[in-house]
Formats: structure tokens, sequence, C-alpha cells
């Protein structure tokens, strides 16, 4: 792109950010901190879901100081909701580097941005350019899409040429002395104009040099690489309850829902009934046998990367000499105590069916 081209596009983009920007809370200053805990919110997450999140996270943790004293279970009832709950593990672990190694203050280089759990290439340089004015490029979902579509890229994401050329197709368009507001530009642009579906191309302040709007490409870009088929997965969770309490187990720290409070169980393997694979689960999770009682609802949610149906009995120990082998922790739990241990959706929904 010559020259002036490129400053054509900049200055189209930034005068239409200049005046549709929108009134985000984690806009309101420069505060690194609440500039970090939003764009690791934002993170596969819309920015309508995040704002009543963000709002409760900072009325819980105005400070990064009050992130790096808090408890693990804390901050994750802080989090729950959300989801892809390693973020608020990767959070809790970087505030207290930050506080131990940085003076309670977030570094305010690339590298060491990146050193921190959770940050990484495309978080460093949405914090580094809107906190800091670094001159850092940025390569969400909605950059990429923008690009995408006014370059006509045809190669589909996530392959190796086709994130070398946005790279190189970022770092040239960059204005100097002004990432931070440019780059929030092209992800305001792909969240409110570009979309996915049905872009505004008739309001777009790129239109007109746009290859894909000229070309009619539009709903045809980005191209992406075929998706296989989303697994349903059958699973079961036991509800022990025994002198008015019932029994919570906690995930390790690592993989999914780390740290999360649930009712134990498992996934429905080949040629199992429910019962027999709760029997099963249970025994390999808490080395005793179980009683399977009546059916307490089934509950769906859809992941990522699969899908679960939950299917959860009342259920009662046979043996007292419980033994964890999967969880690190576990508790008996009164019923108007399961909102102080945080939880998955499911389980949520299941200790929500026991309190009402």
């Amino acid at each position: 792109m010559n020259k002036n081209l490129k400053s054509k596009f900049q200055n189209r983009l930034l005068t239409w950010y200049g005046k549709n920007a929108r009134d985000l809370p984690w806009r309101k200053n420069k505060d690194p901190y609440r500039i970090w805990v939003s764009e690791i919110m934002l993170q596969q997450t819309r920015v309508k879901t995040v704002i009543p999140y963000y709002s409760r996270w900072m009325t819980f943790f105005p400070t990064l100081d009050s992130v790096a004293v808090a408890r693990e279970d804390q901050v994750l009832s802080a989090w729950e909701g959300l989801g892809y709950y390693s973020r608020a593990r990767n959070l809790h672990c970087a505030s207290k580097i930050i506080a131990e190694e940085y003076q309670g203050k977030l570094p305010q280089d690339l590298i060491s941005l990146q050193s921190l759990p959770g940050v990484g290439l495309y978080t460093a340089g949405a914090i580094g350019s809107i906190a800091f004015g670094i001159d850092a490029p940025v390569l969400d979902g909605n950059v990429r899409r923008v690009y995408t579509r006014y370059f006509n890229i045809s190669t589909p994401l996530q392959t190796s040429i086709t994130d070398r050329t946005l790279s190189q197709i970022a770092r040239g368009l960059l204005p100097p002395g002004r990432a931070g507001e440019f780059n929030q530009a092209l992800m305001e642009l792909g969240a409110l104009i570009c979309q996915p579906k049905r872009p505004d191309c008739n309001i777009c302040p790129l239109a007109d040099g746009c290859l894909a709007n000229k070309l009619n490409l539009q709903e045809s870009l980005p191209v992406r690489k075929k998706k296989s088929p989303i697994p349903h997965l059958q699973v079961t969770a036991a509800v022990l309850q025994e002198n008015g309490k019932f029994f919570l187990a906690k995930r390790p720290p690592d993989g999914l829902l780390g740290g999360m409070w649930e009712y134990p169980g498992g996934k429905q393997e080949n040629d199992e009934t429910l019962e027999e694979t709760l029997k099963r689960e249970i025994l390999e999770e808490l080395s005793v046998p179980i009683t399977v009682g009546e059916p307490l609802g089934t509950f769906y949610h859809a992941y990522t990367h699969y899908k679960v149906t939950l299917h959860a009995f009342h259920c009662s120990l046979e043996s007292r000499e419980l033994q964890l082998t999967f969880h690190t922790e576990s508790d008996w739990v009164s019923p108007d105590s399961l909102s102080n241990y945080p939880m998955g959706k499911l389980d949520r929904l299941i200790s929500l069916k026991l309190q009402s």
C-alpha cells in the first residue's frame, strides 16, 4: 500500500472511531490494571457479555494488589459464569508476580508483558499500545476479519502463510504514536460494522478501498479451516447428601474448570447405563461405592469444543471411608452456603435446584 492510501486508511478509520467509539467501562481512563483485566476477559468473549463481569470484578478487586492478596476461591467466585477459568487463575498468578517483581505495577515493555501468565503476543500488544502507547499492532478476530476482507486474503485463517501476511499488514499500517487508538478503532470496526455475517458496508469508512466489497466477497471471507463435528458428551453427577449437607469436591488447579468445586461424577463410556457410569466414576474418584437414587435433573451446556448433557442423581454413600483420588479438597456444604463455592455452569444449575 502506497503512502497516500495508507494515510487515507488510517485517517478515515481514526476519524470514524472518534465519532463512534462505544462508551465502555475500561475506556474511562488509562489505568493499566483495568486495561489488562478487560483484555483478559475479552479473550474469546464478546464485549456485551464481559461488561457486567468486568464491573463485578472491579467491585471485588479495584486494584491489582487486591487481586494479589486474594484467595483463589475468591478470584474464581468473582469470575464465575464468564467461562475459560484458566484466565482467572492466570490473572491471579500474574498479579502475584507483578506485586513481587514489579512493585505492583504492570511492566511497560512487550517482552515482560508476554512473560506474564495468560498474556500472549496479541494481549501484550493490546495492553502495551492502549495503556503505555507502545507502537505494537494487534491481531484479534475482529482485526483479522477487517484485514482479510479489505485486502482480499483468500488463504485460510490459522495457517502460517495467513499469519505472516496479516502480521506484515498490521505492522505496516500502524500509525506511530497512535497505536492504541488505531488498534481499538480496528477492533471496534470489526465488532460494529465488519461483522462476521451481513457486514454493513454502506456505512463503513473503509468501503471504497475494500477489495471484498468491490468483488462482493464479504460473506465468503475470511476463509476458515473446516471444523470437525463437535462431540456431545453424556455426563453424570452424584448429589450426595448427609445430615442436611451436600458433598462438593474441588477440581485440580490445571485443566478444565481447574480449582472449581463440583458434584463428583464423569463421562459415560460405551455400553454403560447412566447408573453404571456414576457408580464407576465415584469409585474411581472417591474410592467408595454408592447407591444411585432418583434423578435430580438433566442439564445442558455447550463449551467451545464440545457439548455436554449432565444427568444428576440423588445418591448415598455405602461407606464412610472416603478417599480423594482426583480432587484436591472436599467439603460437606449446607444449602445456603453453596453459593460461596465457585462452580462451573452445570454444577451451579444443580446447586440452584437444590436451593429452590
